[in-house]
């Protein structure tokens, strides 16, 4: 029980939490699309989007699962310095956008902007809209290459680990999908810039994790210290935020939210 929780922790979850907030966008947009230009174009581009999703992810992303043990050393290294990057990318935009120095997520108003340049490309007269395929299609397989990568990242560590990230990434899609076809508007409610944040610190914390564990770093409460190096990246941040809120000039941040 304990390690079927633990695998839960720190695979399920985490790939959860991050492919809800990649899956809402995608949402977004294909949605745009088939409010705007009708929905046969943006419904094959989406299915077209999942299709190649599942072939790159076939075709690149199970090798590395299958032969990580033979390479484990190597393959630590390489997923962890990506996971790190990866997530401090995601953690430095969730630090400026809580800092007030750059603007928050809106999907609302991702959405009208969507709206607009479709309603100002014209609609086609033929049956089938190559506008609001191709549309449809670059946003899914975009926002679902990083879920990809962030589930062969967190299923790297092997047993149970990349079922369990591969589920929690097909639940994420399933809710959006859901919560998507009955509310049939811009799921602007999920807290997407707090996600965002807790995925970052997650990603970078795994990315510490799993980067020393490949230099053959051992740690002394083994999977426990996964919880002490987040405790960690999250005071960090905490403390990056209130500092950035009080150096930043109001005039920088109000110049760098018109970016």
């Amino acid at each position: 029980m304990n390690a079927a929780l633990a695998t839960l922790a720190i695979a399920a979850v985490p790939a959860f939490v991050a492919s809800v907030v990649e899956w809402v966008e995608a949402f977004t947009i294909v949605l745009a699309v088939g409010n705007t230009r009708g929905w046969r174009s943006p419904i094959w581009g989406t299915l077209g989007g999942l299709g190649t999703l599942a072939v790159i992810v076939g075709v690149f992303g199970t090798p590395l699962v299958i032969y990580q043990e033979e390479v484990k050393q190597s393959f630590h290294i390489v997923v962890g310095v990506l996971l790190l990057l990866f997530g401090m990318r995601w953690l430095r935009k969730a630090i400026l956008r809580f800092a007030g120095i750059v603007a928050l997520h809106d999907e609302e108003l991702i959405y009208q902007r969507e709206v607009a340049e479709l309603r100002a490309a014209g609609k086609t007269l033929d049956r089938w809209d190559n506008i609001g395929f191709w549309f449809s299609y670059k946003a899914v397989l975009l926002e679902g290459l990083e879920v990809a990568f962030i589930v062969i990242a967190l299923g790297a560590q092997g047993g149970s680990a990349l079922q369990a990230a591969v589920a929690g990434a097909l639940a994420a899609f399933i809710v959006v999908l859901v919560a998507g076809s009955l509310l049939h508007k811009p799921l602007a409610f999920v807290p997407e810039n707090f996600m965002k944040f807790v995925v970052g610190a997650m990603l970078t914390t795994f990315g510490i994790f799993w980067g020393a564990e490949g230099l053959l770093v051992e740690w002394p409460l083994a999977d426990g210290t996964l919880l002490i190096i987040l405790a960690g990246v999250a005071l960090t941040s905490f403390v990056a935020v209130r500092m950035l809120a009080l150096i930043a000039p109001q005039g920088a941040r109000v110049a760098a939210r018109n970016i």
